[in-house]
């Protein structure tokens, strides 16, 4: 009936291996397991599963699915990081050498406690003399203990701020990116994935450079200087030890790699039961219309139940791996224990030596178990760099430059009623996202100073996206806009945005403000007493008054149901930068008919004087202009008795 209910979109599954002491970690809404285990090369599995964002219908589908993913990670850059880095260089310098001091001192730990267990073996009674001989060694231990808990919270610290002096930069730099690309780029991207960036990926890859640096650097240091310090102690016993590694490797990389199957396979058929919940939460209103929900429910009973059985081979197999890993563990100390007691026998070995090496080989094993999961950590980090750096990169088509005023004087002056402020030619333009839709077609047409022009035409007839491109939002495909004779290339958008074009949209946006703020939000340099005139000029100071704290009272979009007050705001916002050309893009389309008749009436006073587009949708609207076009399917099908605009 709907084919292969396949549904990977927002399964991942990261797995990486290494040689090393292995830890398997599993993590989902139906499982959650994590042990670390003596077994070198098992590696590191690490499943995650959330309700998808998108449902694949068929394995063509997943497919395209995964293949979005995969496009979507970008690649890691070493120079990008260095840069980031550069600041905390100092920092990171000495959390460096502090870890690095950290992980000796760890290694030394094991010939202190030789020194004192020998010298505890050597009492022959209680008197102080003999008690001193005691004394010295314990009291170079505690030294040693008390120098290892200060580098480690040296380290600890440094790394800390190194980390957070990182995050923050790169959430700077990133919003900085983002606040600096053109349209086009966030119809290519949602707000969703890009706060993703900004909080998820650059929190992981934080976390991964934190443990990277500390516990990498620490672990990796240790483990060489504890299979260093038991092979100077005895050759012969570390032999034995070092043999019975290859058996453990040889295990552990078997189990590691079936594991790693089963658990793709389980998070991928959670998944899949995760979209066949998710499509019948979401379609409710059809399931009931034709009766289905025994049968949603018997296909969603059936996902789930093969999920739960691949979780319980799972977790049987998680299981097996602990079990085997202890009996390592007791084995390597087994080991060590006969081979120690042979050496003790023959001399070569005292009982405090023995015991130093048991504590070495106890050091080594946790260090190089601590060592696995950082390579799924780093994995995950470097991905969610990758992402994050693949924002960095980006840069606009239509960049923004404030610096280059220059081009704008020749809009300094007024332009004369009846000259030409805004004229299109044989303009074509198609959004990028989709190439192969036109939306207009050779539209070409001219726009005198000082008249209000009102463009009508069905949905999707083109005219909201001529209000596009005369904001620069968008260049055109082919043909030109022209703003007072100039190309509108020539001039910076920001210039434009700023102080020639005053746009009020259909759906107004608000921010978490005040109503001052968000009224001087058009021009951030504007005094109390603009604000003011520009709040009277659009009707906005009466409901204004109607707050007691009007000017602190904090409003977001929507605030208490008042789409009046909005638009009102989003006016005088508009006005308040004084534009030459104003546009009304269906401003008053959400209003009921009281509330749009007082908005008019703020709106024919605001556009005294001025150059006026207005996307019209009701009669009220249009009778106020002085020209009418009607467009459909992107091109002019009829204009105004003057003829102004031209096909």
């Amino acid at each position: 009936r709907r084919g292969v209910r396949l549904a990977l979109g927002s399964a991942a599954a990261v797995v990486g291996g290494g040689v090393g002491l292995g830890c398997y970690v599993a993590s989902s809404d139906w499982l959650s397991a994590s042990a670390s285990l003596f077994s070198l090369g098992g590696g590191v599995v690490r499943a995650e599963t959330a309700p998808p964002a998108e449902l694949a219908r068929t394995d063509e589908d997943a497919s395209a699915v995964s293949r979005s993913v995969d496009d979507d990670v970008g690649k890691f850059s070493w120079r990008l990081l260095g840069s980031l880095l550069l600041p905390d260089l100092h920092l990171l310098l000495a959390a460096v050498v502090a870890s690095v001091a950290a992980a000796l001192l760890n290694v030394q730990i094991p010939v202190g406690i030789s020194q004192v267990v020998d010298s505890v073996m050597r009492l022959q009674g209680a008197d102080w003399d003999q008690l001193k001989t005691v004394m010295g060694p314990a009291l170079r231990l505690l030294g040693v203990y008390a120098a290892q808990s200060g580098v480690t919270f040296a380290y600890i610290s440094l790394l800390g701020c190194v980390g957070e002096n990182l995050a923050a930069r790169l959430r700077r730099r990133l919003m900085a990116t983002l606040l600096t690309q053109d349209v086009a780029f966030f119809d290519r991207h949602r707000s969703a994935e890009l706060l993703s960036r900004l909080s998820g990926d650059v929190q992981d890859f934080k976390s991964a450079f934190k443990s990277a640096v500390s516990q990498g650097l620490r672990n990796a240091t240790q483990t060489v200087g504890s299979l260093g310090y038991l092979v100077a102690m005895s050759p012969r016993l570390s032999a034995f030890f070092l043999l019975y590694i290859p058996l453990v490797v040889a295990v552990g990389l078997g189990l590691g790699s079936m594991l790693r199957a089963l658990s793709k396979r389980a998070a991928a058929q959670q998944a899949a039961a995760n979209a066949v919940a998710h499509e019948a939460l979401t379609q409710m209103r059809s399931v009931k219309a034709f009766g289905m929900e025994a049968e949603e429910l018997r296909l969603y009973e059936g996902q789930v139940e093969e999920a739960a059985a691949l979780a319980r081979r799972l977790a049987l197999g998680i299981g097996l791996f602990q079990a085997l890993s202890n009996l390592a563990v007791n084995g390597v100390v087994l080991t060590v224990l006969c081979g120690g007691g042979v050496c003790i026998g023959r001399g070569e070995l005292t009982a405090g030596e023995l015991t130093a090496y048991l504590v070495g080989v106890q050091t080594a094993m946790r260090s190089a178990a601590n060592l696995s999961p950082l390579f799924g950590h780093a994995i995950k980090g470097a991905t969610a760099g990758g992402r994050v750096f693949r924002l960095l990169d980006s840069r606009p088509c239509i960049e923004i430059d404030r610096g280059r005023p220059g081009l704008l004087t020749e809009l300094a002056a007024p332009v004369s009623a009846g000259q030409d402020l805004v004229r299109l030619e044989n303009v074509r333009f198609a959004y990028p996202g989709r190439p192969d839709a036109v939306v207009l077609d050779g539209v070409s047409l001219t726009v005198p100073s000082g008249c209000v022009v009102a463009v009508c035409g069905r949905s999707g007839a083109g005219k909201s996206t001529v209000t596009q491109l005369l904001t620069r939002f968008y260049d055109p495909t082919d043909g030109r806009v022209l703003l007072a004779g100039r190309d509108l290339r020539s001039y910076d958008p920001g210039w434009v945005r700023d102080r020639l074009v005053g746009l009020i949209p259909q759906e107004p946006a608000l921010f978490c403000a005040t109503i001052r703020e968000n009224i001087r939000y058009g021009r951030p340099e504007a005094t109390d007493a603009e604000v003011e005139a520009a709040a009277r000029l659009a009707q906005a100071h009466k409901f204004i008054k109607a707050f007691r704290a009007a000017t602190t009272r904090t409003l977001a979009s929507g605030a208490g149901g008042q789409r009046r007050s909005e638009t009102a705001i989003a006016i005088a916002r508009a006005l308040l930068k004084d534009p030459k050309l104003l546009i009304l893009d269906e401003a008053t389309s959400a209003l009921d008919s009281e509330s749009e008749r007082l908005v008019q009436a703020a709106l024919q006073q605001a556009m005294q004087g001025r150059t006026v587009i207005v996307i019209a949708h009701r009669l009220s609207t249009i009778e106020s202009a002085d020209y009418v076009v009607v467009m459909g399917n992107g091109r002019v099908l009829e204009a105004s008795a003057l003829a102004i605009f031209r096909v």
